[in-house]
């Protein structure tokens, strides 16, 4: 019996918010935005939302990405998980 396919919730493309929240750092956002323009050419520093934390320890970042397939943003949610600034991504 195959096993069954996935099916997506989302539909592609599409844009795509993701919160991206580290350390507090001068560099924090303009390396997130590096990252995500290698997996999202069209994306630039304009779409970024940031939001420090009450204590002014960590900042948010609410970014939209175009989604263009699940691939795409299996990548992305790796790169930026897996990087040293991140402490975690939704």
């Amino acid at each position: 019996m195959p096993a069954p396919t996935e099916e997506s919730l989302i539909e592609y493309p599409s844009d795509f918010p993701i919160k991206v929240v580290g350390i507090m750092h001068d560099e924090f956002a303009n390396t997130i935005v590096n990252m995500i323009t290698e997996y999202d050419p069209t994306f630039h520093a304009g779409k970024v939302e940031m939001r420090p934390s009450s204590q002014g320890k960590y900042l948010s970042l609410t970014v939209t990405v175009r989604a263009t397939s699940r691939e795409q943003l299996d990548n992305l949610y790796r790169a930026l998980s897996g990087h040293e600034m991140v402490k975690f991504v939704l």
